[in-house]
C-alpha cells in the first residue's frame, strides 16, 4: 500500500458525471446542478456551511443535515433565505476544509455526488471514484489509497442485463424478464420453436425421460405432435387421468409431465401452442410453472443454532429459523401439489443444511439429521464446522466469526447432500449472509440455479461500518462479511425480499440492498458499482405465518383452552425468572417479544413508557424478551441490555406496571398466548430501530392484536396506517408513546375502533402475507429463472469469472488471516500486513 501523505484529493479533480459508477442513467441536467443558485439560496448556503465548519465534522448524517437547515432556517431574518430544493434530497456529507462533498439520491436507487467550496459556494458533480477517494482520505488523513486501488465493479457486466427504469418496478423481476426477453429471444416462430423444443427435451428425473421422448427429433416434429395430440384430446373426458392415455401420448413422442388429467394437459398443451405463434409474458409464464422442473431443494442456514425447540432466543437465534422451518413445511406441500398435478407420482426432497455442534446442551443441534416437523420428508441435516486440521469445532460460533469455516464447511454439505439426494438439487438457497455465501460456492460448483435471502444485512445496522471497519474487524469481521455480501448478492440467479423497503428503502431512507451501490472500506477496496437494485433478480416474495399456529383469536373453534392455566401463571403467576407483575390486571397489555438486543429496542421502549404518565394510567407492559438474569446470558450485548432493563424498572418504579419473562420458544404456546392478549383488548408493540421484515407483526396482526410497529423497514409496508394497525418513530419515542396512549383512550370511548383495527390487520395478513402464496411464487421463479437462465445470457458467465477472481484473490487472503493465529492480535493490523 502507498502510505505517502497526499494533498486533499479534491484540490484537482476533473469534473464526470457520477453515473460512472453509480447508473447510467443518472444525469445531473434533470438534477439541478449545471444551475446557478439564487441569491436567496446563495446567502442560506452561506450560512448552512458556516455552521458545518463550525461543527468541525468529518461526517454528517442525512438527519444531521436537515436539522441543520432546519436551524438555519429558523435563524433567517429574512423570507427569501431557503435552502436549494436539490439539499432535499442530500443523504450524507464530508466535510474536509474548504470542501464539502455531498452524496445527493434525487429519486430512489439513483445517486450524484458533488463538491461544494465553502468559501465562494463554488460546486461541480464529480464522479463516484473521486467521491469514495476522498472518504478514504478523510477517514485515514494523510494516508493516500493508492493510484491503483482493488475495486470491486460489476459495471461492465451490466451491459447485457436488462436493467429496469421505473423504480416502481424495483421487486418486480420476473414479471420485467417475462416483458423484455420474450420481444428480445423470441423475435421469430422459428426461434421459439427450436428454443422451446430445446428446453422441453431437458427433462428428466430418476433416469426417466419427462416432457418429450426421442420420437420428436427436430423442432417441426414437435408442432406436429401438438396438433395431433390437442386434436386427440379435444374429445376426451376432462377428468380422464394420464395413465389411461399414455400408451396414445406416448405413440406421439410425448411422456410423462404435461399434467395427470385431460384437462390441465389440454391447458398446457395450449400454453405452449400460443407461446409458439405469439407470446405473451403472462402465457410464458404460466406454462413454466406448470413444467415438472423442481424436486429437490436443499436450503443453507449455518450460523447460530438451528433446531425445533429450546433454540429461540439463543444468540443468533430467532426469526430465521422460524422462516425456514414455516418455508419448508409450505414448500413441500406445494412442490407435492405441482408434481402431482403434473402426473408424477414422487416424493419432493427438502434439506435444511445446517451447522452441527456438539456442545449443543438440550437444543438438539448436534444430532446429524432431524425429520422436520409437520412434513412428509423434509429434514434437517447437520454439518460441523471443521479446522484446517480437519477437528470438529465443538462450540457455538457468533455469526460474525464464521468466516474461516464456510468454504470447508461447503465441501463436506456437498457430499453429505449428494448423497442423500441421490444427485444434485434443482434449487439452493441461501440464509443470510453466511448461507448465501455457501450457497454461491456450492450452486457454482454444481450448476444449480441459486437463490439468496438476505433476512438482514448487517451493513445498514452499523454507522459507517463501511468507513470504520477496521475499528470494528476484532468484534464483527465487516471485512468478510460485506465481501461475502457482494460476491453472493452478485452471483445469485434471483434474489427475494420480504418487502420493497428491503431492496430499495423508500423517498427519505436508503435500502438495505442499495446500500451496496457505492461504498468504500479504506485500505481494503473499494466498491464504486456492487449491486443495482434496478437489476430484475430482485422480486418481493413476503413469507406468513404458520396458519395452524397464528390464527384469530376469535375463531374459537381452534383455541386450545388446555394451555390457559400455563398462560396465567405466565401473566400473572410466579414464573420462574419473572421481573415484577401487575398491580391492577384490569388494565390492557401492551405486549413486545424479541431477541434481547440493542436493534430490537426493547429497553427504549421500556424507557418511552417510564417517562409517559398516561400511557402507564392506561395499559400495563408485559415483555419477552431474552433472559432476565445476567448469569444465564453468554452474549455481552444481551448482557448489557439485561442491566439497561433492571435499571429502568428500579430507576422508574416500573414494579407493578410492567411485567418481563425469559425468552419462549415454544410457538404453539406463543400464538395462544397472542390471542390471550387480544381477548384481554390488549396490543401488539415492536419498536426496532430497524426491522428487515417483522415475523412478530405478522403472527400478532393475524391473531388479531392490533399492532404499533417501527417506521424503518418491513412493518412500514405490511402495516397500512389507521387501518390494519400504525407506524412508530425509535427515534422519537415521546411521540410514539403519545400515539399509543391515544389509541387505548379512543378504544376507551369506542370499543368498537379496537375492533376495526384488530379486524384490519387479520385481513391485511390474510390478503398478502401467507405461506400459500409465498411457496407458490418461490416455484414459479425457480422454474422461470431458470428457463431464462438457459436460453439468454442471464447465466453472466463474464461476471461469474470476475467474482471467482475477487474470491481467490480478496475474500480468501482475508478469511485465512481472520482464522489464523499466527499473526498479530489485532485483527485489522493482520489484513493490513
Amino acid at each position: 500500500m502507498d502510505n505517502r501523505p497526499t494533498a486533499s484529493p479534491l484540490t484537482h479533480v476533473s469534473v464526470t458525471a457520477a453515473s460512472d459508477g453509480v447508473n447510467t442513467r443518472n444525469s445531473s441536467t434533470h438534477f439541478g446542478l449545471n444551475e446557478a443558485f439564487e441569491d436567496g439560496e446563495r446567502r442560506f448556503l452561506y450560512l448552512l456551511f458556516k455552521k458545518i465548519r463550525d461543527r468541525k465534522r468529518k461526517f454528517l448524517l442525512q438527519s444531521d443535515l436537515h436539522d441543520l437547515i432546519e436551524e438555519v432556517g429558523g435563524e433567517s431574518q429574512s423570507q427569501d433565505e431557503r435552502p436549494p430544493e436539490l439539499f432535499a434530497s442530500a443523504m450524507s456529507a464530508s466535510y474536509w476544509d474548504p470542501w464539502l462533498l455531498v452524496e445527493f439520491r434525487p429519486s430512489i436507487g439513483r445517486w450524484v455526488y458533488a463538491k461544494f467550496h465553502l468559501d465562494d459556494l463554488s460546486f461541480e458533480e464529480i464522479s463516484t471514484d473521486t467521491f469514495l477517494s476522498s472518504r478514504e482520505s478523510l477517514v485515514h488523513k494523510g494516508e493516500a489509497s493508492g493510484e491503483w486501488p482493488i475495486e470491486f465493479n460489476t459495471r461492465p457486466f451490466l451491459n447485457d442485463v436488462p436493467l429496469m427504469r421505473d423504480k416502481r418496478q424495483i421487486g418486480q423481476g420476473v414479471e420485467y424478464l417475462n416483458r423484455t426477453l420474450s420481444n428480445r429471444l423470441f423475435s421469430s416462430q422459428e426461434q421459439r420453436l427450436r428454443t422451446l423444443f430445446e428446453f422441453l427435451r431437458l427433462h428428466h428425473h430418476e433416469g426417466k425421460q419427462l416432457m418429450l421422448s426421442d420420437r420428436i427429433r427436430e423442432p417441426s416434429e414437435l408442432e406436429q405432435a401438438l396438433e395431433r395430440a390437442e386434436a386427440f384430446l379435444s374429445d376426451q373426458p376432462d377428468d380422464k387421468t394420464w395413465d389411461a392415455i399414455r400408451p396414445d401420448m406416448n405413440a406421439l413422442g410425448l411422456e410423462v409431465g404435461w399434467g395427470d388429467t385431460v384437462q390441465r394437459i389440454r391447458h398446457m398443451l395450449h400454453l405452449l401452442s400460443e407461446i409458439i405463434d405469439a407470446p405473451e409474458p403472462q402465457g410464458i409464464e404460466a406454462f413454466l410453472c406448470r413444467i415438472p422442473m423442481v424436486f429437490n431443494v436443499v436450503i443453507f442456514s449455518p450460523h447460530g443454532y438451528f433446531g425445533q425447540s429450546n433454540v429461540l432466543g439463543l444468540p443468533d437465534t430467532g426469526g430465521q429459523v422460524v422462516y425456514i422451518l414455516d418455508q419448508v413445511r409450505a414448500l413441500e406441500e406445494e412442490m407435492r401439489t405441482r408434481l402431482e398435478e403434473q402426473g408424477l407420482q414422487t416424493e419432493p426432497n427438502i434439506l435444511v443444511v445446517t451447522r452441527r455442534i456438539p456442545d449443543a446442551s438440550d437444543t438438539g443441534c448436534d444430532v446429524a439429521e432431524e425429520s422436520i416437523n409437520g412434513t412428509r420428508n423434509a429434514r434437517i441435516i447437520r454439518v460441523p464446522f471443521t479446522e484446517a486440521s480437519g477437528a470438529v469445532v465443538p462450540h457455538w460460533i457468533s455469526r460474525f466469526h464464521v468466516w474461516p469455516y464456510l468454504e470447508r464447511f461447503m465441501i463436506d454439505s456437498e457430499k453429505v447432500i449428494l448423497a442423500e439426494l441421490g444427485g444434485k438439487p434443482d434449487l439452493i438457497i441461501g440464509n443470510y449472509s453466511d448461507g448465501n455465501l455457501v450457497a454461491t460456492l456450492l450452486a457454482e460448483r454444481l450448476g444449480v440455479t441459486q437463490c439468496n435471502i438476505a433476512h438482514a444485512l448487517e451493513k445498514t445496522k452499523y454507522l459507517f461500518s463501511d468507513l470504520y471497519w477496521r475499528e470494528n474487524e476484532d468484534d464483527h469481521h465487516f471485512s468478510a462479511h460485506f465481501t461475502a455480501d457482494l460476491l453472493a448478492m452478485n452471483a445469485a440467479d434471483f434474489i427475494i425480499t420480504s418487502t420493497y423497503q428491503e431492496i430499495a428503502g423508500n423517498a427519505e431512507s436508503v435500502g438495505q440492498y442499495e446500500s451496496y451501490a457505492a461504498f468504500t472500506m479504506p485500505g481494503l477496496f473499494r466498491v464504486p458499482k456492487g449491486i443495482d437494485v434496478f437489476d430484475p433478480k430482485f422480486n418481493i416474495v413476503s413469507p406468513g405465518a404458520d396458519e395452524n399456529v397464528y390464527f384469530p383469536h376469535t375463531q374459537t373453534e381452534k383455541r386450545l383452552p388446555g394451555l390457559e392455566s400455563d398462560i396465567e401463571e405466565l401473566l400473572y403467576g410466579d414464573f420462574p425468572e419473572a421481573v415484577s407483575g401487575f398491580d391492577d390486571t384490569s388494565k390492557p397489555m401492551l405486549f413486545l417479544m424479541s431477541r434481547l438486543d440493542k436493534v430490537k429496542n426493547m429497553t427504549g421502549f421500556v424507557e418511552w413508557y417510564a417517562a409517559h404518565e398516561r400511557l402507564r394510567e392506561l395499559a400495563n407492559v408485559f415483555v419477552i424478551a431474552g433472559n432476565t438474569r445476567l448469569e444465564d446470558s453468554n452474549d455481552e450485548e444481551e448482557k448489557a441490555q439485561i442491566r439497561i432493563f433492571h435499571d429502568l424498572i428500579d430507576q422508574h418504579g416500573l414494579q407493578g406496571q410492567l411485567r418481563w419473562v425469559p425468552k419462549q420458544s415454544d410457538k404453539v404456546f406463543n400464538g395462544e398466548l397472542y390471542r390471550t392478549i387480544a381477548d384481554k383488548g390488549g396490543a401488539f408493540v415492536q419498536p426496532a430501530l430497524f426491522e428487515a421484515f417483522g415475523l412478530t407483526v405478522i403472527e400478532a396482526m393475524t391473531s388479531g392484536l392490533p399492532t404499533f410497529a417501527t417506521v424503518f423497514g418491513g412493518p412500514l409496508e405490511i402495516i397500512e396506517e389507521g387501518k390494519s394497525g400504525y407506524h412508530i418513530d425509535p427515534n422519537h419515542g415521546a411521540a410514539a408513546a403519545d400515539k399509543i396512549a391515544d389509541f387505548f383512550a379512543r378504544c376507551a370511548e369506542d370499543p368498537a375502533h379496537w375492533q376495526r383495527i384488530s379486524q384490519g390487520g387479520i385481513d391485511r395478513v390474510e390478503e398478502r402475507y401467507t405461506w400459500r402464496l409465498y411457496a407458490s411464487r418461490l416455484m414459479t421463479l425457480t422454474r422461470v429463472y431458470g428457463f431464462w437462465k438457459y436460453v439468454s445470457n442471464l447465466d453472466r458467465a463474464g461476471a461469474r469469472a470476475y467474482e471467482q477472481l475477487f474470491y481467490r484473490s480478496v475474500y480468501r487472503p482475508i478469511v485465512e488471516r481472520i482464522g489464523s493465529s499466527e499473526y498479530s492480535e489485532n485483527p485489522s493490523d493482520r489484513l493490513l500486513a
